[in-house]
């Protein structure tokens, strides 16, 4: 595929727009991942904005590549590729992107506009995420969160859609790419992007001198081995004594690493599971408040999904790093989308004229994001790869004992 082409030198000029989408994805995942939801595993598709875009832009087949970055991207940057995140992000990503996709080829730009298909979308997305808690996590509890999910996913696609008007009709970078006729240039506004960032608190410094240390042992590639053998173990031991002591153990473990673990949210999305399990009571009862009872079987199995889900996310925040290299001309795009995304959440562009800011709002954002995309788009040579980290010996001999911890509870069952 020759959009894929060439990501190291000069690039493709389709492949780095392609990319940059790519990086709005994961920008616009990673803000969103951190906006209060009605349950914090669930996307309201914020991040689906530069696929509304894309819509008009790219081919079928260009198309489900941004897709495949966003959905892959994503659950490199949050730490949830091994966890049931994953699934709702692949769910309600693939099928409000092909719905919306659709719909745009059937009837035009003339019949339907970014707001109706920005909708259509987040109604789609919902309704995935949706089919997906009632198999995995909530039962028939599911319908219960459908209102408030629903009415999150109407709203954030009627204003992603009406953005997506306004932007379209005043950009300069989109009517180019439209037309083809994108402008090439040789400005790397990259240079010198991580020098820039200063004033790092001690207790941040020592995080990451931990963090350093830690990864230093390991190569990414042996660690993303490592999940894939743990994994089983996790999701197929029917003990929930166990999976609490694996939960326990692979938090130690992200701590270790140097990795933050928001602990009030943990605790938060755990209750949160074990409440919404408990709606529909069965087993024996332990005790009752009012009309409401606490039964057995609702409380082992909200438990057992409760923690379950979250040690998923703290293997993934485990065995999963930026540096992971993937094989082929998509792990290059996907790379590269990863590498601009770095440059979106770490550099400050305040400094000049031509950088833009992200705190600038009001009737100057639609102007200042496209500048700041033409300059994206101009950017010509790429920084050189990162220097890849080989498993030292001491490295592999932790990975082994870790895998052995992590299967160990299946010998006393």
């Amino acid at each position: 595929m020759r959009v894929l082409t060439q990501l190291h030198g000069r690039t493709n000029p389709a492949g780095r727009n392609l990319a940059i989408l790519g990086a709005y994805c994961l920008f616009l995942s990673a803000i969103e991942y951190m906006i209060p939801k009605p349950l914090p595993f669930f996307r309201i598709g914020l991040a689906h904005l530069p696929l509304i875009l894309a819509v008009d832009i790219f081919p079928l087949r260009t198309f489900l590549v941004l897709v495949c970055i966003k959905v892959f991207g994503q659950a490199l940057i949050t730490g949830t590729l091994f966890s049931y995140i994953f699934l709702f992000s692949i769910a309600g990503t693939f099928f409000s992107a092909m719905f919306m996709y659709a719909l745009r080829r059937i009837f035009g730009r003339e019949r339907i506009t970014f707001a109706g298909i920005g909708v259509a979308g987040a109604m789609v997305s919902s309704a995935a995420q949706l089919m997906i808690a009632q198999v995995f996590m909530f039962g028939e509890s599911a319908r219960y969160i459908a209102p408030p999910l629903l009415a999150a996913g109407l709203f954030t696609g009627i204003v992603l859609g009406i953005f997506c008007e306004a932007f379209t009709r005043y950009s300069k970078w989109y009517q180019k790419l439209i037309t083809g006729n994108m402008e090439e240039g040789a400005e790397n506004i990259f240079q010198g992007a991580e020098s820039r960032e200063r004033g790092i608190e001690n207790s941040e410094q020592r995080i990451l001198n931990r963090r350093g240390f830690y990864e230093s042992f390991f190569s990414a590639k042996a660690l993303f081995i490592t999940g894939f053998l743990i994994i089983p173990a996790l999701l197929f031991n029917p003990s929930t004594e166990y999976r609490c002591f694996q939960f326990l153990f692979f938090w130690f473990l992200v701590w270790l690493s140097g990795k933050k673990i928001n602990v009030l949210l943990t605790l938060l999305i755990i209750f949160m599971i074990v409440a919404f399990n408990l709606i529909i009571p069965y087993g024996r009862v332990l005790f009752s408040i009012g009309p409401f009872r606490i039964t057995s079987g609702a409380l082992e199995a909200g438990i057992h999904r409760a923690v379950t889900f979250e040690a998923l996310i703290m293997l993934s925040k485990i065995c999963i790093r930026n540096d992971l290299k993937i094989p082929g001309s998509f792990g290059k795009l996907l790379c590269e989308s990863l590498r601009i995304f770095s440059v979106l959440m770490n550099r400050k562009y305040k400094e000049s004229s031509t950088k833009f800011s992200f705190r600038r709002t009001g009737k100057n954002i639609i102007p200042e994001i496209d500048k700041f995309m033409m300059e994206l788009n101009r950017e010509e040579r790429l920084p050189s790869a990162v220097h890849e980290i080989k498993t030292k010996p001491a490295g592999f001999i932790i990975l082994i004992i870790l895998i052995v911890l992590s299967w160990l509870p299946w010998i006393f069952i």
